[in-house]
């Protein structure tokens, strides 16, 4: 919490009354002086202090959480905060007492000494304690922008990792049309041009709509439906209060692909691929969600299928796909690293046999985090 926010202000206060408090409490203990008396003069000692000191503080560190003015600042912001604190709360105490409220003379009395010492006492001790915890903040805080800084530098690599990693496989599909199909290779290359130049300037962000999130679907499945002709069909569902959640970008890219090659391609009559948004109300303890599926009629998953939360390593994953397929590695890998990285262990992917035939890949997404 910054240092100058309102509640974290409050806590200063509290805290500084309840120390007076207790010195006073202690006073009356060990003393033969009322309670309340005690009371009158360590709590305005204690907040007169404290707020010179708190208000030193912001001015010099302009309200940053740092753990405390270095150097002579500090030394003299205690010392003016003491005596700030001794005379304004002295007088007061002394005000409350029926004595003579003239700082001077309540360093001449009996009590004066004692009093100073007590203030000298609690001034240095609460400085050390909001030292203490100043330090500890701004060590929090910088381990949470390091670690800020390190998620958004791993989503970065696993972005850079992604594109190249559908363009060589579009080129790879595009050489093989351009031995057998010249004409359809064509069409393939003009609808490539097209796809990169809407995609790869959306792909630079870290989040976008779903409504982008399906466009780009679409521009891809269009892509590679100029291969694959009628083997090819497909369709997209996105519900209309969906449209402007957000969501990692090209999330779903991987998973088409994989169900397009591992799925329809084996077989010679192809099949459809489905790609479906909805919203999962909450039920007791389970929170409101997102589910995207990414289904397909193709060969399956036979016998061995797993399910896996977003952050657990991808073992699974290798049994998914034939044997020695790095891609279809890579690309749940890809899914589970980024899901992983921005959800922790809110979101999960998991793979399942869809029935009749074909694979069900099913992402369920935190609906509060997604929508920021």
């Amino acid at each position: 919490m910054p240092f100058n926010h309102p509640l974290a202000f409050l806590g200063r206060l509290l805290t500084t009354a309840v120390f007076s408090c207790l010195v006073a409490l202690a006073l009356t203990v060990g003393g033969k002086v009322a309670w309340d008396v005690n009371l009158a003069f360590s709590l305005p000692i204690a907040l007169i202090s404290w707020l010179v000191m708190d208000g030193g503080r912001a001015l010099l560190t302009r309200g940053r959480t740092t753990p405390w003015p270095r150097g002579p600042a500090g030394w003299l912001l205690v010392a003016v905060g003491t005596a700030a604190g001794f005379v304004g709360g002295s007088a007061i105490g002394r005000w409350y007492a029926g004595s003579p409220a003239s700082p001077w003379q309540s360093l001449q009395g009996q009590d004066g000494l004692p009093t100073l010492v007590i203030t000298v006492a609690a001034s240095i001790a609460m400085s050390f304690y909001f030292h203490s915890r100043g330090k500890a903040q701004s060590l929090q805080a910088q381990a949470a922008q390091a670690q800020r800084d390190a998620a958004q530098a791993r989503l970065t690599l696993l972005q850079a990792q992604l594109e190249p990693h559908m363009l060589f496989n579009t080129l790879a599909n595009l050489r093989m049309l351009v031995a057998t199909d010249p004409a359809r290779a064509q069409s393939m290359l003009d609808h490539l041009i097209d796809y990169l130049r809407a995609t790869l300037g959306a792909s630079r962000t870290t989040w976008h709509p779903l409504a982008d999130e399906f466009a780009r679907l679409a521009d891809y499945l269009a892509l590679m439906a100029v291969r694959m002709g009628p083997r090819l069909a497909y369709s997209l569902d996105l519900p209309e209060d969906l449209r402007h959640h957000s969501v990692p970008a090209l999330l779903l890219q991987p998973l088409v692909e994989n169900a397009i090659r591992h799925g329809l391609e084996p077989q010679v009559g192809g099949g459809e691929i489905t790609v479906q948004a909805h919203l999962l109300p909450g039920s007791g303890t389970a929170p409101a969600c997102i589910e995207l599926r990414v289904t397909d009629s193709g060969a399956g998953l036979g016998t061995a299928f797993a399910t896996g939360a977003a952050h657990a390593e991808p073992a699974g994953a290798a049994e998914h796909a034939p044997r020695g397929d790095h891609g279809s590695h890579f690309g749940l890998q890809q899914v589970r690293e980024r899901l992983a990285t921005l959800y922790g262990t809110a979101a999960s992917l998991a793979l399942s046999p869809h029935l009749p035939r074909g694979t069900c890949a099913r992402i369920l997404l935190p609906l509060q985090s997604a929508s920021t």
